[in-house]
């Protein structure tokens, strides 16, 4: 038998092993977005530009390869559509990055409905593993809490908060998820098994 079987008995055990395997790249995941979110609550404007300029590249990417990939099957049904499509993305991409501020108040609601649903998710994946005797699904419910209050809070304020609510909800995101994997990371660290 190997001494790095897998525990089949269930997902939990699988979750539990891989991190213990694994815990130095949750401690480094986790101080880059320590990092990343100090950065980001220090200068909230700066973050929401950041952001708005990334997503603004990812829709023209997209569709600069939706166009590409419209041409290469011209043959086939709904060309219109697909062209209609990837012009449409690469019009959105173009508006976004050469004047970033014109889609902050879109972004900003976008953002709130990432926040709700991802405080969603971290509150089941915590309150799913609540029977552990660790303390790390606390730090998660606790980071899925935040979320939705973040969420409340700027869709509260909307539209004078959209200005720079974007780069400080993501700051504040980034700097809660860091902690909690900071502290799952060590806590794995701790209670993995020694390597001869």
């Amino acid at each position: 038998m190997s001494a790095n079987k897998i525990d089949v008995r269930g997902p939990e055990g699988a979750i539990v092993q891989s991190l213990r395997a694994h815990w130095k790249f949750f401690l480094i995941e986790g101080i880059v977005l320590l990092i990343l979110g100090a950065i980001a609550v220090g200068v909230p404007p700066v973050a929401t530009v950041a952001v708005e300029l990334f997503i603004g590249w990812l829709i023209l990417l997209s569709g600069v390869l939706g166009l590409v990939m419209t041409f290469q099957t011209r043959g086939s049904p709904g060309f219109g559509w697909s062209l209609l499509s990837a012009l449409l993305g690469i019009v959105v991409g173009i508006v976004l990055v050469m004047w970033p501020l014109s889609g902050v108040l879109t972004l900003t609601v976008m953002l709130t409905v990432f926040l709700t649903l991802e405080g969603v998710a971290s509150i089941m994946y915590a309150l799913a593993h609540r029977r552990e005797s660790s303390s790390r699904w606390e730090l998660m419910l606790v980071s899925g809490i935040v979320d939705l209050i973040l969420a409340g809070l700027i869709l509260a304020g909307l539209p004078g908060t959209a200005a720079w609510a974007i780069g400080l909800i993501v700051g504040i995101n980034l700097l809660f998820g860091g902690v909690a994997l900071v502290a799952m990371a060590l806590q794995a660290r701790g209670s993995a098994p020694a390597t001869p």
